[in-house]
Formats: structure tokens, C-alpha cells, sequence
């Protein structure tokens, strides 16, 4: 009875399923946190009468039979769609209203990927994320600078203390597309990392073709919809109690055959 393994297939993709809900869920408030969805596949069928096999020396099988062995996880891929944005009054926050990824020097000197705008100043002056990793290319603040100003385009310029009120350009922020969005690897902490699959960043200016605007002041809120998600949370929770009753079911079948005489 192949009952018994399938409906397993079943529960063991649903509960997946449930995992991967329960993450998008628990990052409802994550800044830049772009919600995932679980895709299935089935197994290998059981050719018992292929397709177009011979039936007599005239006719053919239309459908033939062909038995599943049940489900698997396909791919979990992430969806991109834009967040919406929320104030902080921070004037070094900033959010991306289009496509494109921060990018940020990690501690081993290789470059990470965020939407995460929620940005401060080191004790040097120095643009950084919320974990002190510098943001590239490299901005330090002057430490007499009154405010700072972050266009749309990623120019960024400072007033400073003193009698002009001029202000100056310190910097140019850039953003980076991939080829394959689904194809970076997460890696924690709102950062995203390079891979073979992403293809390589692509650099450039806020603003250009194919790069989304800046916004000062503003971050990129979780893209996660709590309805859809607790709607999609009940709808795993039926198909795993229908995968379990299968199993039951199929238990009982096996307990009718035993008592037989």
C-alpha cells in the first residue's frame, strides 16, 4: 500500500508550508523584509501502462496508468514587490521606492545586500547600517555638520556650524540590481548575499534607468499581508489534518486486511 507514504509526503510538505508562513509572519514588522512562498512538486509516477502503449495490434492506451508517489518541496522563493514606506524623522534613514539593494561592507570584507534603510553614524562619522557595518561607497559625516540632506538621486550634502550656510557635497550613495532577485542568498540581519543564481550586482545611481529613488527620512516596511498569510496559514493546517486522515485511513485498511481469514 503506497497510502501510508504518500500522505507522509503530504504532512512533511504542509509542514513546510507552515514554516515558511510562520517566518513571513513573524517578520511583519522587519524593516525591508520581503515575505517567501513555498512551491510543491510531484514525485516520480509508477508507469504501470505507459501512454500510448499498445493494447491489442490496432489500438492504443490513451492515458495508460500512471500511479504518484506523492509530493516534495519545490522551491521557496521570495517575492519582491515593493513595502510600503514608514516616517522616522531619522535624517539618515533612508528607503528605496523601486528596484535596487543598499550595499554594505561586512566584517570580512565581502559585500552584503539590503533593503534595510534604518542607517546611523559610527563615532567616526561613518554611514553604517544598525549592526556598525559601513555603507558603500563610504560617507563620513563631518562631525560640525548641522544636518544632512539625502536627495533622490543619492547625492548627499551637509550644512556645517559657521556663518555659510552653503551646502556641501560629501558623497554619492549607490544602489545594486541583480539579474535574479530570488536568487540571493539569505543570510540574516536583513542582508543578502551574492550568488551564482543572482547573477552579479549590477551598480548605479538612484534614479537611472532600472534603479528605484531615495527617500529620506522614510524606511521600507515588511511587505507581509497578515490576512493573506493567516488565510494561507488555515488552508495548510486543512490539507495536513486531510494528509493525517489519509494515514488513518490507510491504517485502518491495513488493520481489516490483518484480521482476515
Amino acid at each position: 500500500m503506497r497510502t501510508l507514504s504518500i500522505a507522509a509526503t503530504g504532512m512533511l510538505a504542509q509542514q513546510t508550508n507552515v514554516d515558511v508562513i510562520s517566518n513571513n509572519i513573524a517578520n511583519m514588522n522587519t524593516t525591508g523584509f520581503k515575505r517567501q512562498r513555498a512551491e510543491f512538486q510531484d514525485l516520480l509516477y509508477e508507469q504501470v501502462v505507459r501512454p500510448g502503449s499498445a493494447t491489442s495490434a490496432q489500438t492504443r492506451s490513451p492515458t495508460g496508468i500512471q500511479i504518484g508517489s506523492g509530493v516534495k518541496t519545490g522551491a521557496i522563493y521570495r517575492i519582491n514587490e515593493q513595502g510600503s514606506t514608514q516616517q522616522t524623522d531619522n535624517q539618515y534613514d533612508l528607503a528605496i521606492q523601486g528596484h535596487g539593494y543598499f550595499q554594505i561592507t561586512l566584517p570580512d570584507g565581502s559585500t552584503g545586500y539590503t533593503r534595510d534603510g534604518s542607517f546611523g553614524v559610527s563615532d567616526q562619522g561613518e554611514l553604517v547600517n544598525s549592526d556598525g557595518f559601513p555603507v558603500q561607497p563610504g560617507i563620513t559625516v563631518p562631525q560640525n555638520a548641522v544636518s544632512v540632506s539625502v536627495s533622490k538621486t543619492g547625492q548627499v550634502d551637509v550644512v556645517l556650524g559657521g556663518a555659510d550656510p552653503t551646502p556641501q557635497t560629501i558623497g554619492q550613495l549607490q544602489l545594486a540590481t541583480f539579474v535574479n532577485e530570488g536568487g540571493l542568498e539569505a543570510k540574516g540581519g536583513n542582508l543578502f548575499l551574492e550568488t551564482a543564481a543572482s547573477g552579479a550586482p549590477i551598480a548605479g545611481t538612484p534614479g537611472d534607468p532600472g534603479f528605484g529613488t531615495l527617500m529620506q527620512g522614510f524606511v521600507e516596511a515588511s511587505n507581509v499581508n497578515p490576512v493573506a498569510e493567516i488565510t494561507a496559514l488555515i488552508t495548510a493546517q486543512r490539507a495536513y489534518e486531510m494528509n493525517s486522515r489519509v494515514v488513518k485511513t490507510a491504517d485502518e485498511m491495513l488493520a481489516t486486511t490483518s484480521q482476515l481469514r
